[in-house]
């Protein structure tokens, strides 16, 4: 697959074949993945990849947590709520999303649906968890680097036939994921990834986001054309 093919291709995957993915093609992934560029070549991130049992009981123990109303405790800042046009794009996508699975508007128990998917990681096979080193807590270059190696690491999922979505959903129950996973006390949560086969017949596999033109998103200077 050539590069642009990857990047133009690759869309979040939300709904996944049981298929087991093989350890020895995750690890492939990750070698590509940390290739990505790192703030002085620090490569503060590592990765806690869960299958099987183990992340069984993580989807089961950050579900009944958060429908039990225990407030969400990830360990990386989530910032204020969306407003103006980020809230815009928040809502747009939510949109193409339950248009595409048929989920109305005042359908309560759809949306709830949805919302709990999140909670297992979209139950793909996969949940590869990206942590940092504790030491290099309060460096915004830190979660600027796991950031790279992320999007790294699903468009390299992406290029070997795998689909991902990085998201917070799985995580936000952190002492759950510390105990299932064996997270290390000197590490520092900071993203997940579901990972796995994509179903195809999943409707929101099928839905790619709008992106802002690069006119809207670039300002050139120096340029004479």
């Amino acid at each position: 697959m050539q590069f642009d093919d990857v990047i133009l291709g690759r869309r979040s995957i939300r709904g996944y074949k049981p298929d087991p993915v093989p350890k020895k093609l995750i690890a492939e992934i990750i070698g590509l993945a940390m290739r990505a560029p790192s703030s002085m070549n620090t490569q503060p991130w590592n990765f806690y990849v869960i299958s099987g049992e183990p992340l069984d009981r993580i989807r089961a123990g950050n579900t009944e947590r958060m429908v039990a109303g225990i407030p969400q405790s990830r360990e990386f800042r989530t910032g204020q709520a969306f407003a103006g046009k980020h809230r815009d794009r928040q809502v747009g996508v939510a949109k193409q999303l339950f248009s595409a699975m048929g989920i109305e508007r005042d359908n309560t128990e759809k949306r709830q649906d949805w919302v709990l998917r999140g909670f297992r990681q979209f139950d793909a096979p996969v949940c590869v968890i990206i942590t940092y080193d504790r030491v290099l807590d309060g460096s915004d270059d830190t979660p600027f680097d796991c950031g790279a190696v992320a999007t790294a690491l699903v468009n390299a999922a992406w290029s070997r036939g795998l689909g991902a979505v990085i998201n917070s959903q799985g995580i936000m129950q952190s002492p759950v994921v510390r105990e299932h996973a064996g997270i290390a006390d000197d590490q520092v949560i900071m993203k997940s990834i579901a990972l796995g086969w994509p179903d195809e017949t999943f409707p929101a596999n099928a839905v790619v986001s709008d992106r802002k033109s690069v006119e809207e998103a670039t300002v050139f200077v120096g340029f004479e054309t």
